[in-house]
């Protein structure tokens, strides 16, 4: 059986309140069997736990977004540490740099990314890196953070995080994957004015690939515009899979075995 895994998936907003569990339904309906809800503040992440909790195949990440910079306060460390522990949280994030909505100052989102940063290393658990617009300063600091990771032994070297829905070329894609990170490919790829997106999914290690639909944003084709949810994942990964001319089995069955490596979760048998 063909099972899929959405790495990044914001069931945890307004969108899907009034109807959480039919989309959960869907999903899994369509053969997903690894849903990972990502926090974007200590409100959304609380609430990916709570979905985690009730739901056997989701999973959670906790953090605060760089757009929800200014809900940072003395507390923030603290509530994230707690909601880390809880065993159904196997990632750091949604967090990173965006400087495309610049809602908050770069020095604070730098503040932001290094503190959770170094909460991942404490714990051990991946980041889920967002970037918008500010590949230039996030790779570097990233670079930093991993041979930090080297340095003191940590196990997380070797599997440091996802750069999500990216959106940098195959230069940029080379330089995260050679730190260690996985590139998360979502609907945006499947769109049929997206070639040079699609040239650089078609040119990465199918190693160091994971699918996401970032739902309820990025609806793929034919979907486009339309809320997203996380049933289409299989149609990143049937575009994947058209792209890297393999089967459907074939890019499945190394997409799941991607997402368990970097993750620690494991499929359904």
């Amino acid at each position: 059986m063909i099972a899929y895994q959405d790495t990044h998936c914001h069931l945890n907003l307004n969108q899907f309140e009034n109807d959480l569990e039919q989309v959960i339904y869907r999903a899994h309906q369509e053969g997903v069997d690894r849903i990972l809800v990502p926090g974007i503040d200590l409100e959304t992440s609380r609430k990916a736990v709570e979905i985690s909790q009730q739901n056997e195949f989701v999973y959670a990440a906790v953090g605060v977004h760089p757009n929800s910079a200014h809900t940072w306060n003395s507390n923030s460390i603290r509530e994230l540490t707690e909601l880390i522990h809880h065993p159904k949280v196997v990632a750091i994030g949604e967090i990173g740099l965006d400087y495309y909505r610049n809602y908050a100052e770069p020095a604070l989102q730098k503040e932001l990314l290094t503190a959770q940063m170094e909460l991942a290393a404490k714990s051990s658990k991946p980041l889920v890196i967002h970037n918008r617009n500010a590949l230039h300063d996030l790779l570097p600091l990233l670079t930093e953070w991993v041979k930090s990771l080297q340095k003191t032994g940590n196990k997380l070297s070797n599997k440091p995080g996802v750069l999500h829905s990216f959106e940098g070329d195959l230069t940029a894609a080379t330089q995260a994957i050679e730190l260690g990170f996985y590139i998360g490919v979502a609907g945006p790829v499947t769109f049929t004015n997206a070639k040079e997106r699609q040239k650089t999914t078609q040119k990465l290690p199918l190693q160091t690939i994971i699918a996401e639909t970032d739902s309820p944003y990025l609806a793929p084709h034919p979907h486009r515009g339309e809320r997203n949810e996380p049933a289409w994942v299989s149609l990143v990964v049937q575009k994947i899979a058209t792209l890297k001319s393999l089967s459907l089995e074939e890019i499945t069955t190394a997409l799941t075995n991607n997402g368990n490596q970097l993750f620690g979760w494991r499929s359904s048998d």
